[in-house]
């Protein structure tokens, strides 16, 4: 019989195994080791953490169900590690991503590059075009006195906000693993 410990992950309470739960211990330990971005190692860590909360939900049904190691060995390869890839292996992750990409992406406002609501700049991101041209596009429907001022609006107030890594991660059709998300440090 295995010993059951609770533990809190990414702001959620979990029960694990004490073999899962101290290997993924070890594996954010390790992650906090290699990410080394100063300043923003602490916002990087916490997105990491809030994606593993959120794939660790994905795995339990209800809140007394256990999480167990295949569970936790399963996200930790989901996920990697920010500089596990070589050359050649990021080549192929940068071809598979690309073939994938337009089924995996989400369309959110871009938090990063927003002149006013963000709405541009994630169109621009969401179809890799120019934001300027969008930007010009939207201005020359506003003044011709179109529906682009109310298309703007709409996206505006329908659209989320990219916060996190993941969702930045997810606007660009990435994959959100621990790499892509040291790439895309969430906006607070």
């Amino acid at each position: 019989m295995k010993k059951i410990v609770e533990a809190g992950v990414g702001g959620r309470s979990f029960s694990f195994e004490e073999d899962a739960c101290n290997r993924l211990q070890a594996y954010i330990d390790e992650f906090r080791r290699r990410v080394d971005m100063g300043n923003m190692t602490s916002e990087v860590m916490d997105d990491v953490e809030s994606r593993i909360g959120e794939l660790l939900s994905a795995k339990v049904y209800t809140s007394k169900e256990v999480i167990t190691l295949p569970m936790v060995e399963d996200i930790i390869s989901q996920l990697g590690m920010p500089d596990q890839n070589g050359d050649e292996a990021r080549e192929e992750t940068k071809e598979e991503n690309n073939m994938n990409s337009a089924a995996n992406k989400k369309f959110y406002r871009d938090s990063d590059n927003k002149f006013i609501g963000g709405v541009c700049s994630g169109l621009a991101i969401y179809f890799n075009i120019d934001t300027m041209l969008i930007r010009i596009i939207f201005l020359v429907l506003l003044l011709a006195g179109t529906a682009g001022f109310w298309a703007y609006l709409i996206l505006w107030f329908v659209a989320p906000l990219a916060k996190t890594s993941a969702q930045k991660c997810e606007l660009r059709g990435l994959p959100v693993t621990a790499e892509n998300m040291a790439k895309y440090p969430s906006s607070k």
